[in-house]
Formats: structure tokens, C-alpha cells, sequence
């Protein structure tokens, strides 16, 4: 079902509606809420996610995150929804084994380092791994992305 994200410069437009999201913060943290992928007037989609996360010590408080994506040809650009947006990720993606698209980029934030994976299964869901590492930030973080129906 690979059809169902189509070539890689389809696939931003693909992510256009609702998400579920789960996401695992490696030994700190897990989160479940709804991700929205919404068109702007520029073209672009406009990302929010909103949901509760539950601290290792079970301390639970309300999140939420918003960026701004655009189309490549090759796959997809990921902004800070900031005035004027500042680039976080550009992903350019290709076939993998299984069936898959992924695509992979490098952020630098001060001294810290996010190294990211972006993962779009056959089975229409996606999966987003950052793994971060510096003198001010050290954890792994894995969403996961299910279309609500």
C-alpha cells in the first residue's frame, strides 16, 4: 500500500487531516494526543498537536507544538512556526526496505544536536524518531502517527 503516500513529493499533501499521536520519550516521558495538518493560503500545512503528556514521575500536564511544512520535490521542508519561519528539517526521502519512504536530517540547536529519522509505512502511518544529544539535551524521542478516521 504504498500507493497510499505515493511519490515523495506527494507525501506533504498526504498528511493533510487528523492524527493520533503516541509518542515515547525515551526513560522521561510518553504523550498521546492529535496531531492537525492543516493547508494554508501559501501552500504550506500548517502542523499542531495537542495532547497530555505523563512525566516519568506521573506527573501528567497539558502539550502542545506547532510547526509549519512544505513540499520539495524530493519530499518535505519542516519550519519553526516563528515570523519569519526558521528551517528545522529538510527531507528529502527515498524507498527503503519493506515499502516504506524515509528520509533523514541533522539539526543543530545551539550546541545540541537533533539527528532525525522520518518514516512513512505501507500501512499509511508515519513515524518520527529525533534522537538528541548535546551539554544541554540527551533523550530519544519516537512518534507515532495513526489517521484518525
Amino acid at each position: 500500500m504504498i500507493d497510499s503516500w505515493g511519490e515523495a513529493s506527494d507525501v506533504a499533501n498526504r498528511l493533510i487531516g487528523s492524527w493520533s499521536l503516541d509518542r515515547v520519550i525515551k526513560s522521561q516521558a510518553t504523550m498521546q494526543g492529535i496531531a492537525t495538518f492543516t493547508p494554508l493560503d501559501s501552500g504550506w500545512l500548517a502542523y499542531r498537536e495537542q495532547g497530555h503528556l505523563r512525566l516519568a514521575n506521573g506527573i501528567i500536564v497539558q502539550a502542545e507544538r506547532e510547526y509549519v511544512f512544505s513540499s520539495s520535490d524530493g519530499g518535505f521542508n519542516v519550519f519553526f512556526r516563528e515570523d519569519p519561519p526558521r528551517l528545522f528539517h529538510e527531507i528529502c526521502l527515498s524507498a527503503s526496505s519493506g515499502g516504506a519512504l524515509s528520509g533523514r536530517a541533522r539539526h543543530l540547536c545551539k550546541r545540541d544536536e537533533y539527528q532525525s529519522v522520518y518514516m512513512f509505512l505501507p500501512d499509511g502511518t508515519f513515524v518520527v524518531r529525533h534522537v538528541v544529544s548535546g551539554p544541554a539535551k540527551d533523550y530519544t524521542m519516537e512518534t507515532t502517527y495513526v489517521r484518525r478516521s
